[in-house]
């Protein structure tokens, strides 16, 4: 299971990457452009990412939750939030890296922000949440990638399956 997550990880960090450098092909009004999304905007979109990777990153350490509120805006343009991420993403894979299956397996005790319920979860379980929410709403900024006009790039599983050597057979 472990290599699973690994393999989530670094996907994770590829999809992020060719994300942002498809935001940057934008000018600024456009980034940040009211678009209807949950959180407005593109901009909007990727700080709501950050702040959520930092608070589960937190949770995972058992250090203190960033005391942002989930819509904040917590960089103001996208060159200071794309060299963020980078180190977010290392971050979260060095983490990962660092696990085992036992660990894995181990009670994951954590409160939702929402409404300050108790969750205990397997490990796994909340790794599991965190890669899938990341993919949410990367899929959202596709798409809103796609109103301002561009080609957004593929964020396949596979795509980066392949160029990473992970997940396919010799």
């Amino acid at each position: 299971m472990l290599a699973l997550f690994q393999m989530f990880a670094g996907y994770n960090a590829w999809a992020n990457h060719r994300l942002h450098a498809a935001c940057a092909q934008l000018d600024e009004a456009d980034y940040k452009a009211e678009r209807g999304a949950f959180f407005g905007s593109i901009h909007g979109t990727l700080n709501h990412l950050m702040v959520t990777d930092r608070l589960w990153l937190a949770r995972l350490r058992g250090e203190a939750l960033p005391p942002h509120g989930l819509d904040a805006v917590i960089f103001d343009d996208l060159a200071t939030l794309r060299e963020a991420r980078v180190h977010e993403d290392a971050a979260l894979s060095a983490y990962v890296a660092d696990l085992t299956d036992a660990q894995l397996a181990d009670p994951f005790r954590w409160t939702r922000v929402a409404d300050g319920a108790e969750v205990v979860q397997p490990l796994w379980a909340g790794l599991a949440h965190l890669f899938n929410h990341q993919t949410h709403h990367r899929g959202q900024v596709h798409g809103l990638l796609s109103q301002a006009g561009l080609d957004p790039p593929s964020l396949d599983l596979p795509l980066f399956q392949k160029a990473s050597g992970l997940g396919f057979l010799p």
